[in-house]
């Protein structure tokens, strides 16, 4: 597998991992791979904290390849494919790192869906979001819009194709801020120092805590937070972190 098209850099406990797949960033099973080892390798890795996911060029990534679509008359070609692209949007969300979206372009499809599997995301103004399947002979992508847009959006991308700007996700409450494209970047990376100054152990049980409560009634949710801060504050973590704000000073985290 080629390291190149998906490119990781490390610096300062953060990762920035960048689609590279000239000229659009298209979505291979190459770089589901790479994007797995990727996510995969950043929850064990004592040195990245959060990591930012952005794009090279102008395009954050016009969606999957069509010239390496399966073929539905070979045994098992389909659902191997659609078990890799599950597996994606899986190793984003299930890795114990947050995950910054900064989308610098155009995020169709099953970039738009890299996007959504993120923690925090931010974009260029220049950004648009849609999910072209309806218009390529495909159908897909509910399940992630379901997360992100009302019962009527969700339709309309789903049987339309319309793409949407930024500046509507931003008024939706769906990204968290909009940038001009050579400030996206910068601003993304203040957030994930942010981040990174932060407990290790606590961001942990804290994206836990984020990705497990949405699949429980709140009255179990509440509990199930309840029991991660009883077993967070054991730890020497939090009691440098309750230090450091009595002794007014910057924590030093151990990950302990």
């Amino acid at each position: 597998m080629s390291s190149d098209v998906v490119t990781l850099e490390v610096s300062d406990h953060i990762a920035v991992a960048t689609l590279n797949r000239p000229p659009v960033n298209a979505v291979n099973w190459e770089m589901r791979d790479r994007l797995i080892e990727i996510f995969d390798a950043a929850t064990d890795r004592d040195d990245i904290r959060v990591v930012v996911l952005t794009g090279q060029g102008k395009v954050f990534s016009a969606g999957a390849d069509l010239k390496q679509r399966p073929d539905p008359a070979k045994h098992g070609a389909y659902w191997q494919h659609n078990r890799l692209t599950r597996e994606t949007g899986n190793a984003i969300k299930e890795c114990t790192k947050p995950v910054i979206a900064a989308v610098n372009g155009a995020a169709l499809g099953a970039g738009f869906g890299l996007m959504a599997a993120c923690d925090i995301m931010l974009a260029s103004d220049t950004a648009v979001f849609g999910m072209p399947e309806i218009d390529v002979g495909l159908a897909g992508g509910a399940a992630m819009l379901n997360q992100l847009f009302s019962k009527s959006f969700t339709r309309r991308l789903m049987f339309t194709g319309d793409r949407l700007p930024a500046s509507e996700l931003y008024r939706l409450g769906i990204l968290d801020s909009v940038w001009a494209p050579d400030q996206l970047l910068p601003s993304a990376m203040q957030m994930a120092a942010r981040i990174a100054g932060k407990s290790p152990l606590g961001i942990k049980y804290a994206k836990t805590s984020c990705n497990l409560v949405e699949l429980m009634p709140p009255k179990d949710a509440y509990r199930f937070e309840q029991n991660f801060t009883f077993e967070l504050s054991k730890t020497e973590d939090a009691r440098e972190a309750r230090m450091a704000q009595l002794e007014k000073r910057k924590p030093e985290f151990k990950g302990r």
